[in-house]
């Protein structure tokens, strides 16, 4: 196995320090943080009417942001028209 010296702050080694668990090397902590969570992974994580709240915000942004788009789009058509 390969491996490669790096530098780090003081700061940023307590703060891997406090994330490695017992028996498990930096490079173990390194990469179960560094490592892509699945959605479920932030299940429960905020609650049931905070979800509700967030998703509520996300849909009229949602929903917002596509009708500019439709209007972008008419204003392209008509422009490309003439």
């Amino acid at each position: 196995m390969t491996t490669k010296t790096i530098t780090i702050t003081e700061d940023a080694y307590e703060a891997l320090k406090s994330l490695k668990e017992t028996r498990e090397s930096f490079s173990e902590t390194i990469l179960r943080v560094a490592r892509i969570k699945p959605l479920s992974y932030f299940y429960g994580c905020i609650s049931r009417e905070s979800g509700k709240k967030l998703e509520k915000a996300i849909m009229k942004i949602r929903k917002s942001r596509n009708e500019s788009h439709a209007k972008r789009l008419e204003k392209i058509t008509r422009e490309l028209k003439n």
